[in-house]
């Protein structure tokens, strides 16, 4: 059976977390693909809340197995302080979860460079969590496979040679890189435990696909952000789209089957970088209380404005979505209306394409909806809408091109509109 790749269609931050964990009850296993800690998904069950950085967001269904790809890197104390989480939770007793050999740590040294980097003039918002750096490593062969921590011989003569290459960077940037001993030190209790988790996941994934199990692809960040095709240079170091899940699960593009595109009924944004539908008012204020918009790793308070159809149709094409899930419309009940951005007028001229390298003079056209005031939670059929969230909903499904395959009317897993399984 192919698989199915979630991803985000905006800025990050679209609600994966909640949309993975409601189609992985149908999946045999949930492969996260790319970035690093500095993504958080956040799950909602009940009076339970739980938040995960690395670990798929399928890990609260116990048929699934789990997987980090080898896209990702992965910072080892994150990784253990999280699975020391689900043990006192319960939530590993009974699961499969698996470390690919081949995804990159982050260590200590990436997170020292990351922050030094963000208190210059240079800053671009990062999560500080050493992204960044530990990717650039990757592309400059001098990044370090999980599979090193196997070897603690092999992963200590791979530590020095990054730190010989960063320590100029950290001179340069007024600052000063942990020793190799203290990297070590770092590493030290959690290598034996990390290790027993390490697999070919390439080889998993495709021995599932063979099987005709069903495969999830759990994407990081949004479209908005990849590293190739978001707003450059205000962007992750990963690849964020549909197409990241093939390099960074190890799969080719044939075992695709649907690609489902997260967004919310309005926009937000993380750190630096153009946002042209942005609110400086109460209303963008009102949006965010509502819909508790601080990042969910570093606390931040998100920027928000209204949502952005341009961006949505052009996220469409370059993932080639079969489908939406929209998320979090709950949260504009109460607004007396609602706006969407249906174009552009750059330089006198309009244009319904998202203007990608002239967001700094880009001016939003709107088309103004009015609001509605009832309480979304109960509702589980397009029908269940009030009228006017459902010509709101409608509009976004026409203008983007896409079915709507799930809307979400709430924080809790039940809270959902579920009309389409990706799955067939």
């Amino acid at each position: 059976m192919p698989g199915v790749v979630i991803v985000g269609a905006q800025w990050g931050d679209e609600g994966k977390g909640k949309v993975v964990d409601i189609y992985t009850e149908h999946a045999d296993m949930v492969v996260r693909f790319a970035g690093g800690p500095n993504a958080g998904h956040t799950l909602v069950v009940g009076a339970d809340k739980l938040v995960v950085r690395l670990v798929p967001s399928g890990i609260l269904r116990p048929q699934s197995t789990c997987v980090l790809g080898q896209g990702m890197v992965v910072d080892p104390a994150t990784l253990a302080a999280e699975l020391a989480e689900l043990s006192r939770r319960g939530l590993l007793e009974g699961r499969e979860l698996w470390l690919s050999d081949r995804a990159h740590l982050i260590l200590p040294y990436h997170v020292a460079i990351d922050t030094l980097r963000e208190r210059g003039a240079g800053a671009i918002g990062t999560t500080k969590r050493g992204v960044g750096p530990a990717y650039e490593d990757k592309a400059a062969r001098l990044g370090i496979h999980a599979g090193a921590l196997r070897d603690p011989a092999r992963l200590e003569a791979a530590i020095t040679r990054a730190l010989a290459r960063w320590a100029p960077v950290a001179r340069d940037l007024g600052g000063e890189l942990p020793s190799l001993a203290d990297v070590m030190a770092a590493v030290a209790p959690v290598r034996e435990a990390l290790a027993a988790r390490l697999t070919d996941a390439a080889s998993l994934v495709d021995g599932a696909l063979r099987a005709g199990k069903k495969v999830l692809f759990e994407g990081a960040q949004g479209t908005l952000l990849d590293v190739d095709h978001g707003t450059y240079p205000f962007v992750t170091s990963s690849s964020a789209i549909a197409g990241g899940a093939c390099t960074g699960a190890g799969v080719g593009p044939t075992r695709i089957g649907c690609v489902v595109g997260l967004t919310k009924a309005y926009t937000t944004r993380v750190g630096g970088g153009p946002f042209p539908t942005e609110l400086h008012d109460d209303v963008g204020e009102a949006i965010r209380k509502a819909g508790s918009e601080f990042g969910s790793v570093t606390g931040r308070p998100r920027r928000t404005g209204w949502l952005d159809l341009p961006a949505l149709r052009y996220a469409t094409v370059v993932n080639g979505f079969d489908g939406l899930a929209l998320t979090k419309l709950d949260v504009l009940t109460g607004q007396p209306e609602v706006r969407a951005c249906v174009a552009y007028e750059v330089d006198g001229r309009e244009t319904r394409d998202f203007p990608l390298a002239d967001l700094d003079r880009a001016r939003p056209i709107y088309r103004t909806f009015p609001g509605w005031s009832e309480d979304l939670r109960g509702a589980r059929r397009l029908e269940d809408l009030p009228a006017r969230a459902r010509a709101f909903v409608d509009f976004v499904s026409a203008e983007s091109g896409c079915p709507l395959f799930v809307v979400s009317v709430g924080y809790e897993r039940d809270d959902t509109i579920v009309l389409r399984s990706p799955f067939g």
